[in-house]
């Protein structure tokens, strides 16, 4: 986070025009972001924001909205009954706390769901895939994982369970998490516009500083796209589109 915050600082000595940020630790962030808008370069933040700061607009998704999203989903997967862990990643990230805020609400739809308890982690692959493991095996009666990111997804053979035995939704769909959904661990990838959170940004950078014109919200929403060993072929060519040719 303090790197983030030196970042900005060094972005405007070296005369950027505007700055796109999406934030680990919001308020760690806020003056730097604050001290930017002063000296006249605008904001926008990307997938995490930080509300109080006078950024320009966020461009991601509603992580309640997400949060709930995941729970119905994998409620769906699990026939409305079983008991449930969290995988959230950072406790300190505002957008990670409202999507488990939004897999509670969910699960209150669901008499025969119980959230086991919500499990922290450090972003790597391998932490994140170690505490599924210590989870696992001090609570084999877990049916469900509702993932709010996709931080094991990103290292190969990290669900040790057999494939379907245990229900996994998660959030994002990056070409490295899509072999989960071909192999039967996962059920259900969430994908968000991650492409956008760049194309989207820049362009409110543009309007902005070319034009003097505000975004229409400080808000501005991306849809999540479910993706399924259905339609996971058709995703993944969506990828070769998106990511510069090698």
């Amino acid at each position: 986070p303090q790197k983030q915050a030196d970042a900005i600082e060094q972005l405007v000595n070296a005369g950027a025009s505007g700055i796109a940020v999406s934030a680990s630790d919001a308020n760690k962030l806020t003056d730097a972001i604050n001290k930017a808008v002063d000296s006249g370069v605008p904001v926008v933040m990307f997938d995490s924001d930080a509300p109080k700061s006078k950024r320009l607009a966020i461009f991601g998704t509603d992580d309640i909205s997400c949060g709930e999203k995941v729970m119905s989903e994998l409620a769906r997967e699990m026939g409305g009954k079983g008991v449930v862990a969290i995988l959230a990643g950072n406790q300190n990230a505002p957008n990670l706390q409202k999507r488990v805020q939004g897999v509670k609400e969910e699960a209150k739809k669901y008499p025969d769901i119980k959230i086991l308890d919500t499990y922290y982690h450090k972003e790597t692959p391998q932490d994140a895939a170690a505490k599924v493991e210590q989870v696992m095996q001090a609570h084999p009666e877990v049916t469900g994982w509702a993932m709010i990111g996709g931080w094991p997804l990103f290292t190969d053979n990290a669900l040790k369970f057999a494939p379907g035995t245990v229900k996994v939704v998660a959030v994002d769909a990056l070409p490295a998490e899509l072999g989960y959904l071909k192999s039967g661990h996962v059920q259900v990838l969430l994908g968000q516009q991650v492409y956008e959170w760049g194309t989207k940004s820049v362009d409110m950078l543009y309007d902005k500083v070319a034009e003097n014109k505000d975004p229409p919200s400080t808000f501005v929403k991306g849809q999540l796209i479910p993706v399924t060993k259905d339609n996971v072929d058709e995703y993944a060519e969506n990828w070769k589109k998106w990511l510069p040719k090698k």
